[in-house]
C-alpha cells in the first residue's frame, strides 16, 4: 500500500512538472485578435506547441496594437520588446525585396507547390538563412491558400480598370500595380482595410482568402467579388525570435517547436480550402457579383509579377547581393519541375 501510494504521489510530481511552463513567449502579431490567421495560424502553434512540449513552453498570442502596431512586429522582436512575434514577409518588401520570395507574388507557385517546395525543396533552410543573417530564427507556422483579388466598388475585367485604381494592396503587388498598371497602391494596417473601403477611401482592396475575407465584412461593403487571387497566389505567415533567445531553449525543446510549427502550417491550409470553399459559397447566394478574370488577363498579370521580381533580383545583384537571385533561381527551378512532371496527378 505504502509503495502505491509513493508511485502516485511521484507521478503527481511528474506531471506537475509537466505542465508548468519553462518557457513563455509573448508573441504579438500583425492582425487583430481573432481574424483567421490569428486563430489559424498562431494561436493553433500555441495550442500545438502547449500539446507536444507537455506545456513546457506557452505562447502567449497578442493581437495587433495591443503590445506593439501591426506592422513593426519585426523590429520590435530585434529590439527585444517582446521575446517572439507573428508577421508576414510581405510587410518587408519595401525593406528587403528577397522577402517577396516569401511573400508569394503574382506568376508564383500555387500553395500545393509551394508548401512542398518550403518543405522538400530547400525554401525553409532559405528562409532560415535570411533570417540568420538578422539575428533572427524562423519558425514557418502558416500556408495559405489563393486570395481573392479584390473586393471592389467597381468592375475589374481588364488591365485599363486598373489604370489610376486606388488600391488597397501590400507587399509584391502593390509594386507591380503601380509599376505595370499605373494602380495607386495603399497600405494600412489589416483592422484599418473595412473603413476604408466602406468609405470609398479606394475603389478595392485585396487582403486575404475567401474564408479569411468573410468575417470582415468585405463584401459588404462591395458589390463586386474578383476571382482568382492571381496577386497572391499564396502566401507565408512566420514566428520569429533572435537567436539568443532560440539559443537559450532547452535542446529538447527546439525540435518540438519545429514540428508544431510544420503541424500547424499544414493543418493551417487544410482548414484554409476547406473554409474557402463554403465561403465562396456564401458569397455566390448574396448580393455580389463574383467576376472571374479571363485566362489571357491571368496569365498577363502573372507575367507581369515574374518580370518584376526577376528585374529585383537582377538589381540586386547588380548592387553586390546575390542571393536573391540565387534563391530566385531555386524557386523557378521548382515550380518548373512541378508544372512540367503533373500529369499523373489527379486535383479534382
Amino acid at each position: 500500500m505504502k509503495t502505491a501510494v509513493a508511485a502516485l504521489a511521484a507521478a503527481a510530481v511528474v506531471s506537475t512538472h509537466a505542465v508548468a511552463a519553462e518557457v513563455t513567449w509573448r508573441v504579438p502579431t500583425s492582425v487583430p485578435a481573432g481574424s483567421p490567421f490569428y486563430e489559424n495560424f498562431l494561436e493553433r502553434f500555441a495550442d500545438n506547441v502547449a500539446t507536444l512540449t507537455e506545456g513546457r513552453v506557452d505562447i502567449r498570442p497578442f493581437g495587433a496594437g495591443v503590445i506593439v502596431p501591426a506592422l513593426q512586429v519585426y523590429d520590435a522582436v530585434k529590439e527585444g520588446t517582446v521575446e517572439a512575434g507573428h508577421s508576414t514577409p510581405s510587410y518587408l518588401v519595401n525593406q528587403d525585396p528577397i522577402n517577396a520570395i516569401f511573400a508569394g507574388f503574382p506568376g508564383g507557385m500555387g500553395p500545393d507547390a509551394y508548401i512542398n517546395w518550403i518543405y522538400e525543396g530547400g525554401g525553409q533552410q532559405r528562409l532560415k538563412e535570411i533570417r540568420e543573417g538578422e539575428g533572427l530564427h524562423s519558425l514557418v507556422v502558416g500556408i495559405g491558400s489563393t486570395e481573392i483579388f479584390a473586393h471592389s466598388n467597381v468592375a475589374i475585367t481588364g488591365p485599363e480598370d486598373l489604370d489610376g485604381l486606388k488600391y488597397r494592396t501590400s507587399g509584391p503587388w502593390a509594386e507591380v500595380m503601380k509599376d505595370y498598371y499605373n494602380a495607386v497602391p495603399t497600405v494600412v494596417p489589416p483592422g484599418d482595410t473595412y473603413t476604408l473601403l466602406q468609405r470609398k477611401g479606394v475603389d478595392a482592396v485585396e487582403w486575404a482568402t475567401p474564408s479569411g475575407n468573410l468575417p470582415e465584412g468585405f463584401h459588404e461593403a462591395a458589390r463586386y467579388i474578383v476571382v482568382p487571387g492571381v496577386h497572391q497566389p499564396t502566401f507565408l505567415w512566420e514566428v520569429v525570435v533572435t537567436q539568443d533567445t532560440w539559443e537559450k531553449l532547452p535542446d529538447e525543446l527546439k525540435p518540438l517547436l519545429e514540428a508544431a510549427a510544420k503541424l500547424t502550417t499544414y493543418e493551417g491550409l487544410s482548414y484554409f480550402y476547406r473554409h474557402d470553399r463554403e465561403a465562396m459559397v456564401t458569397y455566390r447566394s448574396g448580393r455580389n457579383e463574383v467576376i472571374a478574370l479571363d485566362e489571357a488577363f491571368v496569365d498577363e498579370l502573372g507575367s507581369s509579377g515574374r518580370d518584376w521580381i526577376t528585374a529585383k533580383a537582377q538589381a540586386e545583384e547588380g548592387d553586390g547581393r546575390p542571393l536573391m537571385g540565387e534563391i530566385l533561381d531555386d524557386y523557378f527551378t521548382y515550380r518548373d519541375l512541378w508544372i512540367s512532371e503533373s500529369g499523373y496527378l489527379i486535383t479534382e
